[in-house]
């Protein structure tokens, strides 16, 4: 630990749990897997499991107005406790917390894929923007966004791969729960993950 580590801890307590990630990277999976490992997890459960997440989307609908409302003290309550929150959202969380980050990165074509999919079920075909300025926009902000956690006191980060987490459950279990500095069950961590569910897979297995 750094030593402004060390004086954030001192001065704003347990860090903010976060698992972020661009929209079908697979946010809910890492959601799954740390309330399977014992983590407590922040949701309101007003997302329900549908087809495109069969195992539900541990969501707050709360964080959804971070760029919205200005009075964010609320957050203090999230300490200690894991929320997911969007990557888009991530610049409006104040200084004043810790944050520890768990960000999942997922091949860009395999995104889209699972996108596409979902708003056809939705009926919201009809977008404007092809699937290659989607890619190039999505790696101009994950760019963006990485650049300001590497540069921020405030985050701690671990970034994970998608395809790894399905591949090789118990190393990642392992990692994750050493970057939380926790004693999560990591066999239910392992169990949790469900292969079937990788689905638009455009890596190799």
């Amino acid at each position: 630990m750094t030593l402004i580590q060390l004086w954030r801890k001192l001065r704003y307590g347990e860090p903010v749990i976060i698992v972020s990630g661009l929209p079908r990277s697979g946010t809910s999976m890492l959601m799954k897997m740390l309330a399977a490992g014992g983590l407590e997890i922040v949701s309101d459960g007003l997302r329900s499991a549908d087809e495109d997440n069969p195992k539900g989307y541990f969501e707050l609908e709360k964080i959804k107005d971070l760029d919205k409302n200005t009075d964010k003290s609320w957050l203090k309550d999230l300490r200690g406790k894991c929320v997911k929150i969007i990557s888009f959202l991530l610049r409006d969380l104040p200084d004043n917390n810790n944050y520890r980050l768990i960000f999942v990165d997922r091949h860009l074509e395999e995104v889209i894929a699972s996108q596409n999919k979902m708003l056809v079920r939705r009926g919201e075909t009809g977008g404007a923007t092809s699937d290659e300025k989607m890619i190039e926009n999505y790696r101009e902000h994950l760019k963006r966004i990485k650049n300001m956690l590497a540069h921020k006191p405030c985050f701690e980060v671990l970034y994970l791969n998608h395809h790894d987490v399905i591949s090789n459950p118990e190393e990642i279990s392992r990692q994750v729960n050493d970057f939380l500095g926790l004693e999560l069950d990591l066999d239910k961590m392992v169990t949790s993950v469900d292969p079937s569910l990788y689905r638009n897979r455009k890596v190799a297995p």
